[in-house]
């Protein structure tokens, strides 16, 4: 069977980008099955999504968006059944797994920490630890960039209370 165009093109792309999609469901899951099943979610999403990508942004923005979109109405979803959707078979190119599986003892303190934080918040530094800027990271999460460095700020302060409780 052969591939079209579009197909091709997405897989390409994914492939290149897909350790957002990785970050996206490190950062919301925490065990291996749930990382797994967001991971089907997101590209499921992603695919749907892929004719109304303009290229307005960069594709990896797109992608930060769509992921943290997925990952968050996931997180509102208390118990719904999962629709049976299916990716075709050419996307089993695309890695199941997140080559970054060792971390430091302080890298497992801050993961602990970031996941004490709320949804928004969680995204919000995930971008930040990705060095984005704060105008990307305003469009990626929807919100103006003064919102973004007023959250900043106050992310870092829950972080550092967090880590250093007095």
């Amino acid at each position: 069977m052969q591939k079209s165009v579009v197909e091709q093109e997405f897989v390409k792309k994914v492939t290149e980008s897909q350790g957002i999609v990785h970050k996206v469901c490190g950062i919301y899951c925490d065990n291996e099955e749930d990382k797994k099943d967001l991971f089907q979610e997101i590209l499921i999403q992603l695919w749907k999504s892929y004719p109304s990508f303009r290229g307005d942004s960069k594709f990896s923005s797109w992608m930060y968006r769509v992921g943290l979109n997925v990952a968050i109405s996931n997180l509102r979803k208390s118990k719904t059944k999962k629709e049976d959707s299916t990716l075709p078979d050419s996307f089993d190119s695309i890695s199941k797994e997140s080559d970054e599986q060792s971390l430091s003892l302080e890298k497992g303190l801050l993961r602990d920490a970031i996941q004490q934080l709320n949804k928004i918040e969680k995204g919000i530094m995930m971008l930040y630890l990705e060095e984005k800027p704060n105008e990307e990271i305003a469009e990626i999460m929807g919100i103006t960039q003064n919102n973004v460095r007023v959250k900043m700020t106050r992310i870092r302060n829950k972080l550092k209370e967090t880590l250093n409780p007095s």
